[in-house]
């Protein structure tokens, strides 16, 4: 095996998007990877000094979507450009919008699955940045990613992983198994 220093390395990360309001009320968006569960109505993400998160502190309400093949170049036009330096940082994506229904925020409608958030705390607050813990009040899926059992079907959003070795984007393939269910071959 070949050893490589400690980096970031945590594989798949989701390519996510949050959403937030300014205290005028105009949408924001911003790319964000480090990201993931914190609990069963919880989660976590690891934010740098951004308009978003002068946002969050202003409003306290957030929507996080992910990425996919459809919306990847918008997805990282929203991570390389700032609503602090662009206003019309959002116009450019080209994105419908929507108010969330149960947080003061927007949903972006070209995507397949929105999570409705509320900050619940924040960690480690410095002038570079927190982590975020946000716990989901609610979720919204296109019902065209809604499978036969009624639930969102995944395979079908196309969604994308970051690679922060190559510093590029892969789309998720198709299921290989079933959890808590395959392991049962070795007992």
């Amino acid at each position: 095996m070949k050893s490589f220093p400690a980096k970031p390395w945590l594989l798949p990360q989701p390519v996510l998007i949050i959403g937030t309001y300014d205290k005028e009320g105009r949408p924001n968006a911003m790319n964000a990877a480090w990201g993931g569960t914190w609990d069963a109505k919880e989660i976590v993400i690891s934010l740098s000094n951004h308009a978003t998160t002068d946002n969050l502190e202003a409003k306290g309400e957030f929507t996080v979507t992910f990425a996919t093949t459809d919306t990847l170049v918008a997805a990282d036009y929203v991570g390389l450009v700032s609503a602090k330096k662009e206003p019309k940082k959002i116009e450019k994506t080209g994105w419908t919008i929507e108010k969330a229904e149960h947080v003061d925020a927007p949903v972006f409608t070209d995507f397949p699955i929105t999570l409705e958030c509320r900050v619940k705390k924040t960690l480690d607050k410095s002038a570079t940045g927190f982590y975020l813990i946000g716990e989901i009040v609610n979720i919204l899926c296109d019902e065209k990613f809604i499978g036969a059992d009624g639930q969102p079907d995944v395979e079908k959003m196309h969604l994308i992983t970051y690679d922060p070795v190559h510093f590029g984007y892969i789309e998720l393939g198709k299921r290989v198994g079933q959890a808590f269910g395959d392991g049962n071959k070795l007992k």
